[in-house]
């Protein structure tokens, strides 16, 4: 839909003036015009209606990143009823194959996709609330993942973060235990 506003104005005024007895002729001009103004909007939504994929039990965190090396985004989710995490892959034009998943500790609230073993492909990084523990899955190539290493942290992990904070060029793990009311740092080694 577009709306199209469209303002013009005009105005001219002219005075003459004559006088007898000496010949004075006095001429005011004055004009005033204001150009055509256009103002468009074009209304529209952002975003197409939703598609959805089918994944299991309460998926409660989601990562977009490539994971098999072919350019384009793919979802991967923490299924947090189902105690494992799902990777979608991209097909293109923003369609996504059936889900893979790999298990996981118990109940999976939060994911985070980076390379920590410096292989030049995302792993995933799984908070496990009801396991207390954080999952490393190693990305084994074409976006299929190993068995989870898991490392204990506080109770009820419900948030996960990957940086380098203390300047090794190395990615280290942080994780926010909502119920110990701690924050765990895993420094890579």
């Amino acid at each position: 839909t577009t709306i199209t506003t469209t303002t013009s104005t005009s105005t001219t005024t002219s005075t003459s003036t004559t006088t007898k007895t000496s010949t004075t002729t006095t001429t005011t001009t004055t004009t005033t015009t204001t150009t055509t103004t256009t103002t468009t909007t074009t209304a529209c939504n952002y975003f197409l209606n939703q598609t959805t994929y089918s994944v299991v039990t309460r998926p409660y965190s989601v990562a977009v990143v490539d994971v098999n090396s072919d350019s384009k985004p793919d979802i991967i989710v923490a299924n947090y009823g189902s105690n494992n995490v799902g990777v979608l892959l991209n097909e293109g034009s923003g369609t996504f194959n059936a889900q893979t998943t790999y298990p996981v500790g118990t109940n999976p609230g939060a994911v985070a996709v980076v390379d920590v073993n410096n292989d030049s492909k995302p792993d995933i990084i799984v908070a496990n609330q009801g396991s207390n523990t954080v999952g490393v899955l190693l990305n084994t190539g074409s976006g299929t993942f190993a068995t989870q290493t898991t490392y204990a942290v506080g109770t009820s992990p419900n948030s996960v973060a990957v940086v380098d904070v203390n300047s090794d060029n190395k990615p280290d793990i942080i994780v926010a235990n909502s119920d110990s009311n701690t924050t765990s740092v895993l420094l890579h080694c």
